[in-house]
């Protein structure tokens, strides 16, 4: 059974022979009565204080989870951030390496067509060069025969003239 404060106020002692002061007993009872009420007070005092504590230690938990999940939630945004740029990293790298496969075969096309130019080029210069002597050497040819004619033509009229000297002898 438990003792509140108003049962100890209550408490009646038996008077017996050669008992006890009761005046002291009394002053003794109400001193433990008040000292049991202070205890009753400071004992839901603390009561409260540690459901209180509970409480707030409870809340403290509640955001040690939120955070915890919070930093685990972060960790795997940064670790989806870091795979997607990787990923996309990975794109950029290939889609250069594409580019640049396709202008390295766009400068070949163009150093074998510079290439094949070059040939016709030299084709064509060595045909002209072919034509060119042609048409000279035929000219000189032309020339020579142009010549030698005048040469014959130029010698009967050295005849006439030798001729035409001696009859004016």
């Amino acid at each position: 059974m438990r003792l509140t404060p108003l049962d100890i106020q209550q408490q009646k002692f038996k008077k017996a022979f050669r008992g006890f002061d009761m005046k002291e007993v009394d002053a003794f009872l109400e001193l433990v009565k008040r000292h049991y009420e202070e205890l009753i007070l400071e004992n839901r005092k603390l009561k409260e204080e540690a459901r209180e504590q509970s409480r707030r230690i409870e809340e403290y938990r509640e955001r040690e989870r939120t955070l915890k999940e919070t930093m685990i939630t972060a960790q795997k945004i940064v670790e989806d951030i870091k795979s997607a740029a990787r990923k996309e990293a990975d794109v950029v790298v290939s889609q250069a390496e594409i580019q640049a496969e396709k202008i390295l075969r766009g400068a070949q096309d163009r150093l074998v067509g510079v290439l094949e130019d070059i040939r016709e080029l030299k084709r064509q210069r060595a045909q002209l060069w072919s034509n060119m002597k042609g048409i000279l050497d035929s000219h000189s040819k032309l020339l020579e025969v142009q010549a030698r004619a005048e040469e014959e033509e130029d010698k009967p009229e050295e005849g006439l003239k030798v001729f035409g000297e001696h009859k004016n002898r």
